[in-house]
């Protein structure tokens, strides 16, 4: 097919001046692949977002257990670290499979294992059950995720469309949120005339059922899904060779590996330990302690969807400074600096005075972890030889988003029970705003080391 010419944002240089560049417009087979890749990317939000949704009516459901008893923080903690850990672990084998065996392989893998794993939570009839399920979900997202990105890296060559790419298909992530929001909603208002789940019509079953959806779509799409011409070059000329953890910490990637990590830890804590109990925190509101149970329900609903506007919001926002900023470095901190003061003040302040308050910070705090998600997705392709590319990637996020950073869903809850304060989500809220305060800090700091790339081509 001829390629035509789009004219492309002014990219800022280094010395301060523009210069407008121009990217080929995409094929049929390309917008196939970015909407495979968007599809991918919103379920595997959906699939982190829907389980704060409908936490709280499983464990009382399955688990019989009261709302912010010990128990019950004990099992939130368990349904978001163990689950993280497990995809840490498996993730980090994804990735060396992604380099070894190809990136759409195990792309296609992932996203059935995840989605068969969404049935099998939606089934639960045991807390056991659920969190097993949950973990088989969190390692398909963990591995999909790496797959995804450096397929899409590798399949676009020009550098501003394939920073595009990439940054727009993942602000598609944005909208599993308001999918789980959504879905959830649907759940409850028309659950009764669904076909019943493990013997009931519990609104959660439906929501965790619905992470199914993206199975169906790929079966069909798959013949269609070419391979990273990269990597089967590679692959063809015998350069592909079995890639060894030991390389990401030798002298040319060691400073690249280790402070995106913490990064990497940093961002996805503060979705775990923070911006993921807020649902918890609305109920303890002045305005919202004095409504019907009903009423609470739709004042969290609320809260969640602007949260997950926000989400969306953040995406976008980094999708369009990604190619306008050319340090990365300016670009992260123009996301973890303001974070330091605007997300311990929501937690700490507005979480206990006003709902309005409380609504519109959360929508700030979603766009200012959010951007630095997307900023990290773009940037790892950047620094790392094909060969090496999924491992590098795997690693930075399943050793700092799944093993270290997901543990702050644990500092959280748990501090929360030693925190003064009022009620539950009085101290859950003054919880969360101490582990944000720690984890933007380190983020902060750590952006100071980010090395910067040594140019706009992925490095062979």
């Amino acid at each position: 097919m001829a390629e035509a010419t789009q004219a492309t944002p002014m990219t800022n240089q280094a010395a301060g001046g523009t210069k407008p560049r121009s990217a080929p417009r995409l094929s049929h087979v390309q917008w196939v692949i970015c909407g495979v890749a968007a599809l991918g990317f919103a379920f595997d939000l959906y699939e982190m977002l829907v389980l704060p949704v409908v936490l709280r009516p499983a464990l009382t459901t399955v688990g019989g257990l009261e709302p912010d008893s010990p128990a019950f923080n004990r099992w939130v903690g368990l349904l978001f670290w163990i689950p993280a850990i497990a995809g840490g672990l498996v993730g980090l084998l994804g990735s060396y499979l992604t380099d070894l065996l190809g990136r759409r392989r195990i792309l296609v893998w992932s996203i059935l294992l995840y989605s068969v794993a969404a049935l099998g939570a939606s089934l639960s009839t045991t807390l056991t059950q659920l969190l097993l399920f949950r973990c088989l979900t969190v390692v398909g997202v963990a591995v999909e995720y790496v797959a995804a990105v450096a397929w899409l890296a590798e399949l676009f060559t020009d550098p501003k469309q394939r920073q595009s790419v990439l940054a727009y298909t993942q602000s598609a992530g944005g909208l599993g949120g308001l999918m789980a929001t959504g879905g959830y909603y649907l759940a409850v208002t028309y659950a009764e005339r669904l076909p019943e789940i493990a013997l009931g019509h519990d609104a959660w079953r439906y929501a965790l059922l619905f992470g199914l959806a993206p199975a169906i779509p790929l079966i069909i799409i798959r013949p269609f899904l070419p391979e990273s011409p990269a990597w089967r070059a590679q692959r063809a000329t015998g350069w592909v060779k079995r890639p060894r953890l030991a390389e990401l910490f030798e002298p040319m990637l060691r400073k690249t590996t280790l402070v995106t990590t913490i990064l990497f830890a940093c961002t996805y804590g503060m979705v775990s330990g923070v911006l993921l109990q807020t649902p918890r925190v609305v109920p303890g509101l002045p305005e919202v302690r004095r409504l019907a149970a009903r009423q609470i329900e739709q004042a969290v609903g609320s809260v969640q969807f602007i949260g997950e506007l926000g989400v969306l919001s953040g995406r976008l926002l980094c999708a369009v400074l990604i190619v306008r900023i050319v340090s990365q470095r300016r670009l992260a901190q123009l996301f973890y600096i303001p974070g330091l003061l605007v997300i311990p003040f929501v937690y700490a302040f507005a979480a206990s005075h006003s709902l309005a308050l409380f609504s519109a910070g959360v929508f700030a705090v979603a766009v200012l972890i959010n951007g630095p998600a997307t900023l990290l997705w773009n940037y790892v392709p950047r620094m790392y030889p094909t060969r090496l590319r999924g491992t590098g990637e795997g690693f930075a996020h399943n050793a700092g988003s799944r093993l270290l950073g997901a543990f702050a869903a644990v500092a959280t809850t748990q501090l929360a029970n030693v925190m003064p304060g009022g009620g539950g989500p009085a101290r859950l809220a003054y919880s969360a705003a101490a582990v944000a305060l720690l984890l933007y800090l380190i983020a902060a700091i750590a952006t100071f080391w980010l090395p910067e790339p040594a140019g706009e081509q992925l490095p062979e």
